[in-house]
């Protein structure tokens, strides 16, 4: 804003300037030559009756609808009479006064409009000019003072453009600052919908695992405890018993708390991430997973931090439900990209497992969702799982 107000300050300076430079131009230019003169009086009454039409519009233009044509109207009969008066032998440069006129014209009217005011400037300049003065000193004077009105309207119309563009410019920024609110309005919500959709999901696994385990290790303690009054040669295996539910919520917790923990995927890519990964989890025994990469292609961080999230859920379901001594996990890091998690567990029900809302699989369809790849899933009781996240191509991603 204000950027905008003191561009048209300084455009409406200079407007003025011009303006009353030709005016004092004109007045001096009468002075001097009809000095002594009864035509002094007459030229300089009208050139006052000018400028007092000139202050007036100043006032009227905002409030008075259609002043402006009546306005240029009486002024261009003024300019008009001082042109065309027997007795103003010196009348040539009364034609600067419709330079002021073309200026005022290109600052308030529309294109068309100050087309046909602008060309009966030039009809009634030129007329006087070759009535009195001939062909060749008429066509000098047409082009001297032509060239002058030309120039002066061509400055005030290139004006008036650059105020609009500013107005333009400033009501574009405007839509764009509220587009920019908007959208981080909307980021913010998104975040706020999926740190909530998270916790959601750990509240899940939280209840679904780690809350029976310790509900099954209460159990165990209790039969260990009545077994010590009844039959001290039952309480090991309850002791052993209790001891695997133990470590089996310990490596629950782990893996909970490793989904925590931000930024997995670092410099060295999925492939390293996972190696990490599979050295530092403390996997149950009796469970061995080979890792497999092929090629070294490179993928978007945030597919490397999905890809990594979602092996980490299959992984974590292996261990949970899977009961499985083999697991395979295959990285094809070249086209056609894909990453392939596979076991020798027990398997399940697909469509069973779809229609009950299991939580880890919907994770994982979302997280492949957010960055682009597809999700399939191959199992049945007895035969084991095998997942396979694949890269979409060109043509299913505009689908």
């Amino acid at each position: 804003m204000t950027t905008r107000r003191s561009t048209e300050w300084i455009y409406q300076g200079v407007f003025y300037l011009a303006a009353g430079l030709t005016y004092t131009a004109i007045v001096l230019r009468s002075f001097l030559l009809y000095q002594g003169t009864p035509a002094l009086g007459q030229v300089l009454g009208l050139l006052l009756i000018f400028l007092l039409l000139f202050l007036v519009d100043l006032a009227l233009s905002k409030y008075v609808g259609g002043w402006f044509h009546i306005y240029l109207g009486l002024q261009t009969t003024l300019a008009t009479i001082l042109l065309y008066a027997p007795d103003f032998i010196e009348y040539d440069y009364f034609s600067l006064l419709f330079a002021i006129l073309g200026m005022q014209a290109m600052q308030r009217l529309s294109l068309k409009s100050v087309l046909s005011w602008v060309i009966a400037f030039f009809i009634l300049m030129a007329y006087p000019f070759f009535l009195f003065s001939g062909a060749l000193v008429g066509t000098t004077l047409v082009l001297l003072f032509g060239s002058v009105i030309v120039f002066l309207s061509a400055y005030a119309l290139a004006a008036r453009r650059a105020q609009e563009a500013i107005i333009n410019n400033q009501s574009l920024m405007q839509q764009l600052q509220a587009a920019n609110l908007q959208l981080q309005a909307y980021s913010e919500t998104l975040e706020q919908l999926g740190v909530a959709r998270e916790r959601q999901r750990l509240a899940r696994e939280l209840h679904d695992s780690v809350t029976q385990t310790i509900f099954s290790m209460t159990l165990t303690t209790q039969s260990a405890l009545l077994l010590l009054e009844r039959d001290t040669s039952r309480v090991g295996a309850q002791l052993d018993r209790l001891n695997q539910l133990a470590q089996g919520a310990l490596s629950e917790m782990h893996t909970l708390i490793s989904e925590l923990r931000p930024g997995q995927v670092a410099g060295g890519g999925l492939a390293s991430a996972l190696r990490q990964h599979l050295q530092n989890h403390h996997f149950p025994e009796g469970l061995s997973i080979a890792l497999e990469v092929e090629g070294e292609g490179a993928l978007l961080k945030s597919e490397d931090q999905g890809l990594f999230r979602i092996v980490q859920e299959a992984l974590n379901n292996v261990v949970k439900h899977a009961q499985a001594s083999q697991a395979h996990l295959r990285l094809h890091m070249a086209e056609p990209f894909f990453v392939e998690i596979e076991d020798d567990g027990r398997g399940f029900n697909l469509q069973q497992s779809q229609g009950g809302g299991r939580m880890g699989l919907a994770s994982m369809r979302e997280r492949a969702d957010e960055i682009g790849w597809k999700l399939q899933i191959e199992s049945s009781p007895g035969k084991g799982t095998h997942i396979r996240v694949e890269k979409k191509d060109s043509e299913e991603e505009r689908a």
